[in-house]
């Protein structure tokens, strides 16, 4: 798949996210990256490129202070080869996207890991978890 329609998928799940999250959103950058690099796999705990779909660098707004400097932005990074190679057709890759992007925001706000992922099954209880 060519960069720029990835780039779409990522661009149209961010703007399905509820305005209430986007909003609290400031100074965060979304990128889209091929494949991650050997610090992007350490930093995500991954052993292997295939399976780290995004990693979020950065400071928690759950941990932030009134006091604290300007700081640069955090970061959100989607991998397109990963998802391309996970995906079954392009509906699965939107899906897959979508759950990758509510994943990596879900830390942005301060969730641990396992915290991410008991809401993630209690949305899939709910069938409010993306498609």
């Amino acid at each position: 798949m060519r960069t720029a329609d990835f780039d779409q998928i990522v661009e149209q799940a961010f703007h399905r996210i509820p305005v209430r999250f986007r909003r609290r959103m400031h100074n965060v950058a979304v990128i889209v990256e091929d494949e991650p690099s050997p610090l992007q796999l350490q930093r995500g705990n991954a052993s292997h490129a295939s399976t780290l779909l995004g990693l979020y660098e950065g400071q928690p707004l759950a941990y932030r202070s009134v006091w604290e400097s300007f700081q640069l932005p955090d970061r959100i990074t989607i991998f397109q080869g990963p998802h391309e190679r996970m995906a079954r057709n392009r509906k699965d890759l939107v899906r897959l996207v979508e759950q990758t992007l509510w994943h990596e925001i879900a830390h942005h706000f301060g969730m641990n890991e396992q915290e991410v992922r008991a809401a993630e099954r209690l949305r899939k209880m709910r069938r409010i978890w993306p498609h």
